[in-house]
C-alpha cells in the first residue's frame, strides 16, 4: 500500500514501470470497477482466481 485517501487505497506495484492503482476501500466493489483496475495491471480474470485462492 502506497497510502490512503479516504475511503480509497492506492496501491504501486513493485515491478517497473511502479503503476499505481486506487482501489475503493469497500466491502464490495462494483464488477465494472474491479474489471477496471484489472485492466490497469493486465490482470486476467483467471490470474485473479489463482492470487484469490
Amino acid at each position: 500500500m502506497d497510502h490512503q485517501t479516504g475511503s480509497h487505497i492506492i496501491l504501486r506495484l513493485n515491478i517497473e514501470p511502479y503503476t499505481r492503482v486506487t482501489v475503493p476501500n469497500h466491502k464490495v466493489i462494483a464488477k465494472g470497477t474491479l474489471r477496471a483496475i484489472m485492466r490497469q495491471i493486465d490482470l486476467t480474470l483467471e490470474e485473479l482466481i489463482e492470487l484469490l485462492k
